[in-house]
């Protein structure tokens, strides 16, 4: 390869550029420098506040079931006084008449828990009445007792606890209005011919559909909650008064002790436990999953079919 021959007056610009590169460079080091310094004083709060959002969302997650925010105190609060005043109502004579629409949903909920069993171990369901009494019947043919006859008080309690669990919310409780309506829906076509089983289904839904244009249905939610917190219990104080207080020979639970031994005392404090266990899991499971505010849950209302 022939030799490669540079010029003195290549050798010279070359030399030339290579001084003004340096003299740049040194003219410029400060100024970068000190540019980095400040992009880095500026970056490490930055940093070290999304290191302290990502732990504390960590933590927040972790601590969520423990935390109770001041619109859940609201909520338990009012959850408190429910249970209060049902109580109340529950036992004082004549007072108790204003509880009687709710208890005929109650019913309607217990005897659609008998029914729906009845459907999934491959039984029919003949028909559902409520009785003005307070009581209801569920007729059937097949499916499996062992299952169908607990599932009155238990499916009631197990309403009742996913509807406290949505109460902690608007949106959820427009989700569980819609299920509600399926639940009545059914429970009236089982029901048709009985005119109580009408009317307490009809009034249930006029009761929901009014409550969706209270305050973008900030209602909802406490109605919700209040229907929840009577099916929960009613298994409980219905158990007390059927089994303790009156010794009802046809309950649930006295046709289950007959047919698969034991007391229906115990079956029913069994049943009564359980019921009490679902009630607190829907409130644990409520405190954990909806912790917005009062005006956080109304804007996302307003995104979720909203009404006037």
């Amino acid at each position: 390869m022939a030799p490669v021959i540079v010029s003195p007056a290549l050798r010279s610009v070359a030399s030339h550029s290579s001084t003004v590169l340096r003299s740049t460079l040194v003219a410029a080091g400060p100024l970068l420098v000190r540019k980095a310094v400040e992009h880095l004083r500026n970056d490490q709060p930055r940093q070290q506040q999304d290191q302290l959002r990502d732990l504390t969302d960590h933590n927040g997650l972790a601590r969520r079931g423990l935390t109770v925010n001041s619109t859940q105190k609201v909520t338990l609060g009012v959850l408190a006084a429910y249970v209060v005043i049902i109580a109340l109502l529950w036992n004082i004579p004549y007072v108790r008449y204003v509880l009687w629409p709710f208890k005929m949903l109650v019913i309607a909920f217990h005897e659609f828990g008998h029914a729906i069993t009845a459907v999934c171990t491959g039984g029919r369901v003949v028909s559902i009445t409520l009785d003005p009494n307070e009581g209801g019947a569920t007729q059937m043919k097949g499916g499996k007792a062992a299952i169908t006859l607990p599932a009155g008080y238990l499916g009631s309690s197990l309403i009742g606890a996913l509807l406290i669990f949505c109460g902690f919310d608007i949106v959820a409780s427009k989700v569980a209005s819609f299920v509600l309506g399926v639940c009545f829906l059914l429970t009236l076509w089982w029901g048709k011919r009985d005119w109580l089983t009408i009317a307490t289904v009809l009034a249930a839904v006029g009761l929901l559909v009014a409550c969706w244009f209270i305050k973008h249905a900030e209602a909802l939610r406490f109605v919700v909650l209040f229907i929840g917190v009577m099916s929960s219990l009613y298994s409980v104080w219905d158990i007390c008064d059927d089994l303790i207080l009156r010794k009802v020979n046809e309950s649930d639970a006295s046709v289950f002790a007959q047919r698969y031994g034991g007391s229906s005392q115990c079956w029913g404090v069994m049943w009564s436990i359980v019921s009490l266990l679902f009630m607190v899991a829907g409130i644990l499971a409520g405190i954990a999953a909806f912790p917005e505010s009062f005006q956080e849950q109304e804007d996302d209302s307003k995104k979720f079919i909203p009404t006037f």
